[in-house]
């Protein structure tokens, strides 16, 4: 039997938006808020489509947030059904973006439709900020958005991002921050030689195995309530020719930080330039900021939240800062309450992504309550 988030959901899937296209999924949604007296606006900008659609003019503004695009799909050879024709099989609805997030657009949608009918007159403003470019590079996305919106003066007050963030059920996590990412390129140089003749050849490899032991073995902070400790980690290593006899002139090594609320960035690489200075080396290092790390403590948004699933499931949710970085990064310079719910991600990104179809309209009922709890009743916190 389909409901209306199920269908709005299959609608969605049906629309092969591989990052960074949208295929018309923003205007469907343009198309079914327009009616309920949203003003629908296009901030599309690099080959990225943008939606900003706002209802009344008053505060508190409560923004839900997304994206349209999905990953590519892998070999199709390997899906048990065509990735964008919605199938449904063993109580699950397969599809690419099921999980990640078209379940979720469509919960935004119907969850919104249906707080407006009982609420026609509600207090404050409800928005939705969606984009087609969060797989891809994420710079003509949700960072435009947040340009043109802070451009205007425009004040966000809370924050739901519908990023897949359940671990077993829908319902047990809400993400309220996430870590930062600090990424760096080291080029560590020496002076290339045959190896037969070490004196005459200044080794990197040699050279920098002190320094990168060190960075591996620093402690950088213990984290915090609710961030685990600071993590340093290589990804790569690069050095020589291939050759058995020549020393490299140059060691390159790629690392990223995922790093708490407990240091800058500014700190992170201090402290990394020290470390290597100390060890005398010729080096380049090259700073690249993937994001930085946002938290939303407890507060009426959170208490909203946890509420609102308690009363959908019965269930108390955890609060979590894990997994990878996400659109709400960006938000979080114009909003001071961010928090991230969705449905369970164990599929996401993978071949045969899917929903659990008895998540779906419970989804929907969860964003209607915490709509109902920030924009009808007095403040949660």
């Amino acid at each position: 039997m389909t409901t209306p988030t199920l269908e709005l959901t299959r609608d969605l899937i049906a629309r092969p938006s591989v990052t960074p296209e949208d295929a018309g999924c923003l205007d469907l949604i343009a198309a079914r808020l327009a009616p309920l007296g949203f003003s629908c606006e296009r901030i599309d900008g690099g080959g990225v489509s943008n939606l900003w659609a706002r209802r009344g003019s008053a505060r508190p503004l409560l923004v839900f947030a997304g994206h349209t695009d999905v990953v590519p799909t892998g070999p199709l050879d390997a899906w048990t059904s065509n990735p964008f024709a919605p199938t449904e099989r063993d109580g699950l609805l397969f599809g690419r973006g099921a999980a990640d997030m078209k379940a979720s657009l469509a919960a935004f949608v119907t969850s919104i439709e249906a707080f407006v009918a009982a609420h026609p007159n509600h207090a404050g403003s409800i928005a939705l900020l969606l984009t087609s470019d969060e797989e891809g590079d994420a710079t003509h996305g949700t960072t435009l958005v947040v340009e043109t919106l802070r451009g205007r003066g425009e004040a966000l007050d809370y924050c739901i991002v519908g990023e897949p963030t359940s671990a077993a059920t829908l319902g047990d996590t809400i993400k309220n921050g996430r870590r930062g990412s600090l990424s760096g390129r080291l080029t560590v140089k020496g002076v290339q030689g045959h190896i037969a003749y070490p004196q005459l050849a200044k080794n990197p490899i040699h050279l920098a195995a002190p320094a990168l032991a060190e960075l591996a073995a620093e402690k950088w902070d213990d984290g915090n309530e609710y961030f685990p400790p600071t993590s340093w980690q290589m990804s790569n290593i690069k050095a020589g020719t291939g050759a058995t006899n020549v020393i490299p002139g140059t060691l390159e090594v790629l690392f990223n930080f995922r790093f708490a609320t407990v240091h800058s960035a500014d700190q992170l690489k201090a402290r990394v330039h020290a470390i290597l200075d100390r060890h005398g080396l010729d080096y380049d290092l090259a700073w690249t900021l993937g994001g930085k790390p946002f938290l939303t403590p407890r507060g009426s948004l959170v208490a909203a939240m946890e509420a609102a699933i308690r009363d959908t499931l019965a269930i108390s949710p955890e609060l979590s800062t894990t997994g990878g970085t996400s659109d709400g990064r960006f938000i979080a310079d114009i909003c001071p309450q961010v928090v991230e719910f969705g449905p369970v991600n164990a599929t996401i990104h993978k071949l045969n992504e899917c929903i659990a179809l008895d998540a779906i309209e419970p989804l929907s009922a969860i964003y209607r309550r915490a709509l109902e709890n920030l924009l009808t009743a007095p403040d949660p916190a």
